[in-house]
């Protein structure tokens, strides 16, 4: 069995991890860290990581990156392996997350859809294989109450394909202030907000008189939550360093 300590547990992911954890039997949360006190949990929740007394063999963060100095100083001393699922890190926080990965196993990524990873995967290889005979669009959408644009994930997805390919490409976020012909090392990455979506993203690759699209649906907020236990089960037994989805997908085939 093994021990979860759940970083942002009263926050909306870190109830949907709690939620899906009671429905399997090889892990357990032992204690939570939040700031937010206001609900009712099944395991004692702290307001920080100073007086931490129960068991932890791993830490999944779902919280805000102004709680990473507590959580690193944390799992340094007590060599915790950590989850790190929150984005928005500052330059100087990925540089401190490195930098622990040096003594712990740290896993880090930007969405912990197995789905969305194995999209990326995909959409890498088709980037090989096309070369610059295919533009490339990425288009995200999802719900009216978020606030950043363009999303992570698409971010994410961006610069993974983006290092696979032979020039150093440009991101294009709009197109209506420039007239112009499209350039072939662009990279078009669009939003869309609205109603209910969890999450979609769509990798087009247009070439000529064909396209190939790569899809992915969120449907529900669970499918992040498993992607988060399976990292955490992956990473309990693992030496120091930094891991993402790609270790986790190869270790599954």
């Amino acid at each position: 069995m093994i021990n979860i300590l759940m970083s942002g547990c009263n926050g909306r992911m870190g109830q949907v991890i709690s939620s899906s954890v009671k429905e399997r039997d090889d892990v357990t949360i032992t204690c939570g860290v939040d700031i937010f006190d206001g609900l009712k949990n099944d395991y004692i929740v702290y307001p920080d990581f100073s007086n931490i007394a129960e068991p932890v063999d791993v830490i999944i963060d779902f919280s805000n990156p102004s709680a990473l100095n507590g959580l690193l100083e944390y799992a340094l001393k007590n060599e915790i392996p950590c989850v790190l699922c929150a984005t928005g890190y500052s330059d100087e926080q990925i540089a401190a997350v490195n930098k622990a990965a040096e003594k712990i196993a740290v896993f880090r990524s930007g969405n912990m859809s197995l789905g969305i990873n194995l999209l990326i995967e995909i959409s890498k290889m088709a980037a090989k294989v096309f070369g610059s005979d295919f533009d490339i669009e990425i288009v995200e959408k999802h719900h009216n109450k978020k606030i950043d644009a363009p999303s992570g994930t698409a971010l994410m997805i961006a610069d993974e394909i983006s290092g696979v390919m032979d020039i150093e490409p440009e991101y294009v976020y709009d197109r209506h202030s420039v007239r112009k012909k499209r350039d072939k090392k662009e990279i078009g990455i669009s939003s869309v907000r609205g109603g209910t979506i969890v999450g979609e993203h769509d990798v087009i690759f247009a070439g000529d008189n064909e396209v190939i699209t790569i899809s992915h649906q969120a449907q529900s907020r669970s499918l992040f939550a498993i992607g988060a236990i399976n990292a955490a089960v992956f990473l309990a037994d693992k030496a120091a360093g930094n891991y993402n989805m790609s270790d986790l997908l190869k270790s599954r085939y």
